[in-house]
C-alpha cells in the first residue's frame, strides 16, 4: 500500500462541523402547493412550559439542555473504505487488552470533566462510551487512525488520554447536536419576540384596552370603531364569534370577509378581498396593513395551549389602532408588554350593563326548574343524564356542548331563545361562555369541578377558577336578552357557599404570554439534526429555548401526539409540520384513524377525492338511533372539518372542498335532528342495554353527577364482584343512583310502576294457569 493512500486514510475522518446563519422566525408558516398561497398557523396543546416563570433570565446565559432528549444514532463500520489498513500498518488488536484499556479510560475523572466541558454530561458520557466500546470491540474493522492509537496504548507506547479526541469524534457522530449547540441555542432564542414583526415595529400603533366583565359592552364599542374604519380585522377565539362579526358587518353595509381554519368566504363575487375581515385569531395576517384591529378575549394570551396566537396578534398586527377587549386582570400585563414595543396603552373601563345576583338557595331538584333556566355541566355525559331527567318531568330542553357543529349550536340557541317555542330550559357545558347570544334568566351550576386529563392520561378534577365562574355566570340576564336581571345558583346545596366564595375573589392577574416554535425554526433545527424525529426536534427546541419573564413556551403535547402518530409515514418536514398543526380531537379514535389515512394517502401523492372521502366515512349516513350513533356523527363532522382545514394548505391534494362542505352541511342537519331528539336517543340507548351492567350505557352516561360529598376521582376501573351478595352493588340501578342519573324519587316511582306491572303480569299468569287447569280437568 502506498504512503499517499495511508496518509489519505489517516486524515479521512473529521469531526462534523455545521454552521448556518440563523434568525428568529416571524411566527407564521407559508406553504405553497398548487396555485394558492396559504398561511398555516400552529394549534397547540394543554400545560404551560416549566420555563414560564416571570423570573426567567433574560440575559445571555444559557440553561443546560435536557440531555434525556438526545437520542444516539447508530454508527456503521468504516471497513468498506479503510479495509484492514490499521492491521496492515500495525497488528491485530487483542480484544481482552482493549477492554481493559477502554474501562480505564471510562474511569478517568479527568476525561469525564473534559467531556462535560464539551457538552457530555454524565448521562451522555455513559451512553457515548457504551457506543464507542461497542464500535471498537464489535466492528469488523475500525478507522485506521484509531487502530494505530489503540495499538500504541496496548504496547505501552501511548497514554490512555490519547483516546479522548477519537472518543469525542465518535460522541459527536452519535450526538450531532453537540457540534452545533451554539447555533441551536440561537435558533431557539425567544427572548425578544417583538422583533419578529418588523412591519408592525415600523409604524407607531395606538393601543386601546376595552376592559370590563361579561355583558359590559366592551366588545360592542370596539366593533363600532371597526365598522367605521376604512379597513379592519376582527380576531376572535371561536368560529362562532368570527361568524357573528362577519354577519353583523355585512348587515351594517360594511363588506366583510370571513377567514377561519376551515373556511374562506369572500363577499366579492370574483374572490377579491375586502377591506374588512373577521377571522379566528390563529388565521390573522401580520403582514396586511389595516386601519383598525380588534383582538377579543385578550386574557386568553395566558392560555397554555393557544396563548401564542394572542401574543402574535398583539405584537404583530399592522394596524394604526389596536383595540384589545378583555378582563381588567390583563390591563397591567398588556401595558407592560406594550412598553417593550415602545407603545402606550389607553384603558377604557366598562361596567356590567345588567346585574346578576347569587341566590341564597340551591335548586336541589329538577322539579324546581323555571323558564329561562340554564344548567351548566362540565361534561357531555352530564348533559345526557340531565336532559333525560328533564324530559321525564314533561319538560323540553335545548342542549349545547363543545363538540357539536357550529350550525347545531346556533340551532339549539335559536330554539331556546324563541319565545314561541315550548323549549324553555337549556342544558349546556361551559361552551356557552363565549360566542352565543342566549336569553338566560338563571344560571345553575350542576357542579363546580371540571374534569381534566393530566400528562399521564389520568383523570383529575379541579374547582373552576374565578375567571371561568364569572364568564359563565355572566351569561345570565344579558342586556340583549328578554331578562334584564340575572340569577346564579348551584344544583347542590353544599356547592352554593363554595360558588359565592369563588365569585367573591378577585381574578388572578395575568403575568405571562404564550410563545411557540415556528416551522422555520424547526426546519433550521432539522438542518443540524437531520436524523431526529419531528417530535424529538420539538422537545429539544423547548429544552434549549430561552424566554424572558414576560413569556412562556406553550404546551406541545398535542403536536407531539400527531407527530408520533405519523412518524412512520414518509413526508417532507414542512408537510409533516403542517399536518401536526391540524386541530383535531385526539380523544376521538375515528378522527385519529382518519388523520392517519389522510397523511398516508397524501404521502403517496394520491389526491384525496370526494369519492375517497365518502367511501372512508360511509356516506350517506343514517340518522342516529342512539347516543353512540350521535357521537360517531360528531366525529365524522370533525373529519370533514379536518379535510377542509387541509384543503386550504394543500389545495391540489384535497381538491374537492366544495363537495365536502356540501355533505358537511347535510350532516349538520342530521346531527341537529338527532340533538332535537336527544332524549329519545338516550331512551334507545337505555333499552339497548337491557339492564346489563357490561353494556356501554354506564360508560356513555358517565359518573360525573355525584353529589359533592360523593365526588371522587376514580383511578382505576371498578372490578365486578361475582359473589351473589355483592351483585346488587354493581347492578345498573345502584350504579345509576350512585352516578346521579336516577333520583331517589324517580327510582321509587319506577319501582312502583314495575311492581304494578309485575302484579298485573302475575294476575294474568294466574288467570292463564287457572284456565289451562280447567281445560285439563275437562279433558279428563
Amino acid at each position: 500500500m502506498s504512503v499517499q493512500r495511508c496518509m489519505f486514510l489517516l486524515s479521512r475522518v473529521k469531526p462534523r462541523v455545521s454552521s448556518v446563519s440563523v434568525r428568529n422566525a416571524a411566527g407564521c408558516l407559508v406553504d405553497q402547493r398548487g396555485s394558492g398561497q396559504y398561511t398555516t398557523l400552529l394549534r397547540h396543546p394543554r400545560t404551560a412550559s416549566p420555563f414560564s416563570s416571570r423570573n426567567a433570565s433574560s440575559s445571555g446565559s444559557s440553561r443546560p439542555p435536557d440531555t434525556s432528549l438526545f437520542m444516539p444514532l447508530d454508527i456503521k463500520s468504516d471497513a468498506s473504505v479503510d479495509g484492514a489498513v490499521g492491521e496492515e500498518l500495525t497488528q491485530p488488536l487483542d480484544k481482552n487488552e482493549l477492554l481493559k484499556v477502554l474501562n480505564r479510560f471510562y474511569k478517568r475523572k479527568e476525561m469525564q470533566r473534559l467531556a462535560a466541558e464539551h457538552g457530555l454530561d454524565a448521562r451522555l458520557f455513559h451512553q457515548a462510551f457504551i457506543s464507542f466500546r461497542r464500535y471498537v470491540l464489535e466492528m469488523g474493522a475500525i478507522s485506521a487512525d484509531l487502530h494505530i492509537i489503540l495499538n500504541d496504548i496496548c504496547c505501552g507506547a501511548g497514554h490512555i488520554d490519547d483516546i479522548y479526541p477519537y472518543f469525542m469524534r465518535h460522541a459527536k457522530q452519535i450526538f450531532p447536536m453537540l457540534d452545533c449547540m451554539d447555533d441551536l441555542r440561537k435558533i431557539s432564542d425567544l427572548r425578544v419576540p417583538a422583533n419578529w414583526y418588523p412591519e408592525a415595529r415600523a409604524i407607531q400603533r395606538k393601543v386601546i384596552f376595552h376592559a370590563g366583565p361579561t355583558n359590559s359592552g366592551k366588545t360592542h364599542h370596539a366593533i363600532q370603531r371597526y365598522l367605521a374604519a376604512k379597513s379592519g380585522v376582527y380576531c376572535g377565539p371561536l368560529k362562532l364569534l368570527a361568524h357573528e362579526i362577519f354577519e353583523k358587518s355585512n348587515a351594517a353595509g360594511v363588506p366583510c370577509d370571513l377567514v377561519t381554519g376551515e373556511e374562506r368566504t369572500f363577499v366579492d363575487p370574483e374572490g377579491r378581498p375586502t377591506g374588512h375581515v373577521a377571522c379566528t385569531i390563529e388565521m390573522c395576517s401580520v403582514t396586511t396593513p389595516y386601519e383598525v384591529a380588534v383582538i377579543d378575549e385578550i386574557q386568553m394570551i395566558k392560555d397554555p395551549s393557544r396563548g401564542w396566537a394572542w401574543t402574535r396578534a398583539l405584537l404583530g398586527l399592522c394596524a394604526e389602532e389596536i383595540h384589545v377587549c378583555g378582563e381588567p386582570a390583563a390591563i397591567n400585563f398588556i401595558t407592560e408588554l406594550m412598553y417593550t414595543t415602545g407603545e402606550e396603552v389607553e384603558v377604557r373601563h366598562y361596567k356590567r350593563l345588567t346585574p346578576f345576583t347569587v341566590l341564597d338557595q340551591a335548586l336541589e331538584s329538577l322539579d324546581n326548574l323555571r323558564p329561562g333556566d340554564c344548567i351548566v355541566c362540565f361534561s357531555k355525559n352530564d348533559i345526557y343524564s340531565i336532559s333525560r331527567q328533564i324530559e321525564v318531568r314533561g319538560l323540553e330542553c335545548a342542549v349545547i356542548y363543545g363538540s357539536l357543529p357550529p350550525g347545531t349550536k346556533l340551532s339549539q340557541a335559536k330554539k331556546f331563545n324563541d319565545p314561541d317555542d315550548p323549549c324553555k330550559i337549556l342544558v349546556a357545558t361551559d361552551a356557552i361562555g363565549m360566542g352565543l347570544n342566549l336569553s338566560i334568566k338563571r344560571i345553575i351550576f350542576n357542579s363546580l369541578v371540571k374534569p381534566t386529563v393530566n400528562e399521564k392520561g389520568e383523570k383529575e378534577v379541579d374547582t373552576i377558577s374565578t375567571s371561568q365562574a364569572l364568564q359563565i355566570a355572566g351569561r345570565a340576564g344579558r342586556f340583549s336578552s328578554v331578562f334584564k336581571e340575572g340569577e346564579v345558583t348551584t344544583m347542590h346545596r353544599d356547592d352554593l357557599p363554595v360558588l359565592k366564595q369563588i365569585l367573591s375573589r378577585t381574578v388572578d392577574p395575568i403575568e405571562t404570554a404564550g410563545l411557540h416554535p415556528t416551522a422555520e425554526q424547526i426546519e433550521m433545527f432539522a438542518y443540524h439534526l437531520p436524523d431526529a424525529t419531528l417530535s424529538n426536534l420539538i422537545d429539544i427546541f423547548v429544552s434549549l429555548s430561552q424566554v424572558d419573564g414576560l413569556y412562556f413556551v406553550c404546551n406541545i403535547d398535542d403536536f407531539k401526539f400527531l407527530a408520533d402518530m405519523i412518524q412512520h409515514i414518509p413526508l417532507n418536514l414542512r408537510s409533516r409540520y403542517v399536518f401536526c398543526t391540524a386541530p383535531i380531537n385526539k380523544k376521538q379514535p375515528f378522527v385519529c384513524t382518519s388523520f392517519l389515512k389522510f397523511a398516508r394517502q397524501f404521502s403517496r401523492d394520491e389526491p384525496l377525492t370526494f369519492e375517497w372521502v365518502c367511501k372512508h366515512i360511509g356516506w350517506p349516513l343514517a340518522s342516529p338511533r342512539n347516543i353512540k350513533d350521535l357521537v360517531h356523527l360528531e366525529a365524522v363532522h370533525d373529519v370533514l372539518d379536518l379535510y377542509l382545514w387541509l384543503s386550504y394548505r394543500f389545495m391540489d391534494m384535497f381538491p374537492d372542498a366544495i363537495l365536502v362542505r356540501d355533505i358537511q352541511k347535510e350532516l349538520d342537519d342530521v346531527i341537529q335532528a338527532g340533538v332535537r331528539n336527544i332524549t329519545r336517543l338516550i331512551r334507545a340507548t337505555e333499552s339497548h342495554t337491557g339492564g346489563d351492567t357490561s353494556s356501554p350505557l354506564p360508560h356513555m352516561l358517565g359518573n360525573q353527577l355525584q353529589k359533592p360529598a360523593q365526588r371522587k376521582v376514580r383511578g382505576s376501573k371498578a372490578v365486578t364482584s361475582r359473589a351473589g351478595d355483592q351483585k346488587m352493588d354493581e347492578s345498573l340501578t345502584s350504579r345509576l343512583l350512585q352516578d346521579g342519573l336516577l333520583t331517589p324519587d324517580l327510582l321509587q316511582r319506577l319501582q312502583r310502576e314495575w311492581l304494578e306491572e309485575q302484579s298485573n303480569h302475575g294476575n294474568s299468569v294466574k288467570a292463564t294457569e287457572s284456565k289451562s287447569k280447567g281445560k285439563k280437568k275437562k279433558k279428563k
